[in-house]
């Protein structure tokens, strides 16, 4: 009996560390492939919009499948559509090592996107059916671990697989590297992971998502292109044209809700002040951080001619201060404080902006790694605030029945954010660059254009601490002592579980 019970529970956390290991390869993927842009530029000619495609399609296609892809799991088993997602991911990340040219990458990393939306959704549905309630605390505080991990070695890998250009593939390894992971956590998956279903799963929503990718790309598009075309009249019309089209998704997700209770976006949820606002604030917030990190690393290495490797290494301060202020935001700062340490953050955060500018304008071409690790240590500060008890703040006045949907919408807003950030620095940032410049007068231009860039940060950002008034003084713990009864694979993030289990929760139902 002993042996069985210990064979059981060395098998799940066998499962636990495969699907970590899936969370994390999804982590470090998102900031892995920025520090080696200027690389895949150079190496493959690529263009603006195309280097803005890399890493904006990746965003746009994760969030439109996000909570397609947890809805999925629930009605044909977690550990399906987690296999199904890892297997994929792993053909996407050979296809993007593989890439023939710019195009073939922008397109293999579109499929990259979707296929970490089919595995990422599943991770915290699997831990909810493989560990009992009273260690799933333990569990979601190893996930926090992972997170930082994620965040600290995710662009200093890139940095070193870039800069040692292993067998002459130059940035080719920061994809190939999936695969030998990938494969592992295939195998040992069909092994080790036990499969469960949601016992009552929401129906897809097919329509809802060809609605949010079509307005999405009617206005990301022109936006990434417009530049380079010189604004051409039918950019602008389709631009304005993406607002019908999400008129359209809010009428059919009306329709939908009315016909079978399973739209896409549950519309009612908007009516909670505070819902709306932490919506808002995670849609701006990705927004932030898609132009902050791809100017960044531009601004690093083809404007100031730092090696990719020097550019990984100045990112570590910022990285270590985001862990570090998260932990002690959630765990010692939000429960006497409230929203005030939310606010706070994006404030500390600006006023890091607003210090890297006055840096960057007074060291110009000379400024050095260690004069940057002030500002950047103030933004990982005020990042690490707000980051981790936006969740928590943001779902606090939804009812409990809806957590799931709602913590599934947060992501997705998230990404979307992102990927509408990376569309606009074609706007703030190459918008500011001269056409037929020579590298040596493209150099200080793209050290003007990123201060001008970070100006637009720094105005949002402030955006970003008015629009929290609206969030809830002190949030709520309307999830205490229990999750949502079933929760939706559509809300299991990685990055932020929310709430805690109880015993009498209503488990998934597992399949032999």
């Amino acid at each position: 009996m002993g042996q069985g019970a210990d064979a059981g529970d060395r098998r799940r956390w066998i499962a636990l560390a495969i699907v970590m290991t899936a969370s994390f390869m999804d982590l470090v993927d998102v900031t892995i492939v920025n520090v080696a842009i200027p690389t895949i530029k150079a190496d493959e000619g690529a263009s603006d919009s195309q280097i803005q495609w890399i890493t904006a399609g990746y965003a746009l296609a994760f969030a439109a499948g996000l909570i397609t892809g947890g809805r999925l799991g629930d009605i044909y088993g977690r550990k399906r559509l987690f296999l199904i997602g890892i297997a994929g991911f792993t053909l996407a990340s050979a296809l993007c090592g593989f890439a023939a040219n710019p195009d073939m990458l922008v397109a293999s990393r579109f499929l990259q996107g979707a296929t970490a939306a089919l595995m990422v959704p599943q991770v915290l549905s699997i831990v909810h059916a493989t560990f009992p309630a009273h260690e799933r605390g333990k569990v979601f505080g190893l996930f926090g671990a992972i997170v930082g991990l994620g965040a600290v070695t995710g662009p200093l890998l890139g940095a070193l697989l870039t800069e040692w250009n292993l067998f002459g593939l130059e940035w080719r390894p920061i994809f190939l590297i999936n695969l030998p992971v990938g494969i592992a956590a295939l195998i040992l998956g069909r092994k080790f992971i036990s499969e469960s279903k949601a016992p009552k799963a929401l129906k897809l929503d097919l329509v809802g998502v060809v609605l949010v990718v079509a307005a999405l790309l009617m206005l990301i598009y022109p936006l990434t292109r417009g530049h380079e075309l010189d604004w051409p009249l039918w950019g602008h019309l389709m631009m304005a044209g993406s607002l019908p089209v999400f008129g359209l998704l809010v009428a059919y997700e009306r329709f939908k809700a009315k016909k079978d209770g399973s739209p896409l976006i549950e519309l009612p949820l908007f009516k909670v002040k505070s819902f709306a606002a932490g919506i808002a604030v995670q849609l701006t917030f990705g927004l932030v951080m898609g132009i902050f990190f791809l100017v960044w690393t531009l601004y690093m290495q083809t404007g100031l001619g730092w090696s990719v490797l020097k550019a990984g290494l100045t990112g570590i301060p910022f990285s270590i201060a985001v862990s570090a202020a998260a932990g002690i935001s959630v765990q010692q700062l939000v429960p006497r404080f409230g929203r005030k340490v939310l606010q706070t953050g994006a404030l500390t955060m600006a006023a890091g902006v607003l210090l890297y500018i006055w840096e960057a304008d007074r060291y110009g071409m000379t400024i050095t790694a260690w004069q940057m690790a002030l500002p950047l240590v103030v933004m990982g500060i005020g990042m690490g605030l707000i980051v981790a008890p936006l969740t928590d703040a943001v779902l606090s006045e939804v009812p409990r029945e809806h957590a799931g949907s709602a913590s599934g919408l947060i992501n997705t807003t998230m990404q979307m954010g992102n990927a509408l950030g990376l569309g606009l620095v074609s706007v703030v940032f190459f918008g500011q660059l001269s056409d037929n410049a020579t590298p040596q007068q493209m150099a200080p231009e793209i050290v003007e254009a990123f201060q001008y860039a970070l100006r637009y940060v720094a105005a949002v950002l402030a955006g970003i601490f008015l629009v929290m008034f609206a969030l809830p003084k002190k949030p709520k713990q309307h999830l205490e002592g229990g999750d949502t009864d079933e929760p939706s694979s559509e809300s299991s993030n990685a990055a932020a579980p929310v709430g805690k289990s109880s015993d009498d929760d209503e488990e998934p139902v597992l399949v032999h």
